[in-house]
């Protein structure tokens, strides 16, 4: 009996995830498969085409600067226990929780030409307003805290024993840490990257609110939905689910070679 409530679970289970699964694929298929009469005319289009590069290269300076900020400060979070720990956190996540046009403004009211410290900024020949710079510190907003909480939760699953036993041999607190400590969190490093560049590539409010110029391409999409209409929208949106998806599987496949090579 308690066979044949085990396998009732295991199909109820299934069928549950089945339909999940489905929702989310199928809309993303159904976009390709519609917008393929107008690939060829979206790949040709030099806006597109700039767009596609802005946006990845801003991702990736984005993942870059989450990457050499996040690891010190996840590796901070998991090793010590300190006053405010709770709070820093709880802050952490904030960016994932209030909207991403919220986000912007509040970039553009700290680091706006007429705020203090966007003149320090401007003073020295970077805006933050209308540029690359802008954008990639929006997307570093609100995508930074999936690279923290990631290699956070990687550095969790270290057993501290092979750190304590490097230590107690003489070993200082920086070799342990790039000898043992972020080798064995290296696939949690990677999941990061991975997360963070997909959710800072795909940015939009955040964006559209601190750098509607240079356009990437979230926002060049909004802006020929709303001025050409959804026919001239859809080979763009196409564009973009295809080169996203290629781009992550191989993320994936880099990541699972790693995790076997170690």
């Amino acid at each position: 009996m308690s066979r044949k409530r085990i396998a009732w679970f295991q199909v109820f289970s299934t069928l549950i995830g089945a339909i999940l699964f489905l929702l989310l694929v199928i809309p993303i298929f159904t976009s390709i498969i519609g917008s393929a009469d107008g690939l060829p005319e979206a790949l040709s289009d030099n806006r597109v085409k700039d767009s596609l590069i802005l946006s990845f290269y801003s991702a990736a300076l984005a993942t870059l600067f989450s990457l050499v900020l996040g690891v010190p400060l996840a590796y901070i979070l998991y090793k010590h226990d300190f006053k405010g720990r709770l709070i820093i956190d709880s802050l952490i996540d904030l960016p994932i929780l209030i909207p991403h046009n919220a986000a912007g403004i509040t970039l553009l009211f700290l680091f706006g030409p007429r705020s203090n410290f966007g003149g320090i900024f401007n003073w020295i020949g970077i805006s933050f307003v209308d540029s690359v710079a802008a954008i990639v510190l929006a997307m570093a907003f609100v995508s930074a805290p999936y690279m923290i909480r990631s290699v956070q939760d990687a550095f969790s699953s270290i057993s501290g024993d092979m750190e304590d036993a490097a230590l107690n041999l003489g070993a200082s607190p920086m070799r342990v840490f790039f000898d043992i400590s972020l080798p064995l969190a290296g696939r949690g490093v990677l999941t990061g990257c991975m997360l963070t560049w997909a959710r800072a590539v795909s940015e939009f409010g955040a964006v559209m609110v601190l750098a509607y110029y240079p356009k990437t391409a979230p926002v060049l999409l909004f802006d020929v939905l709303v001025g050409e209409g959804l026919a001239k929208a859809l080979p763009i949106t196409g564009l973009l689910l295809i080169t996203g998806l290629i781009i992550l599987f191989t993320f994936m496949v880099i990541r699972e070679k790693f995790t076997h090579t170690n």
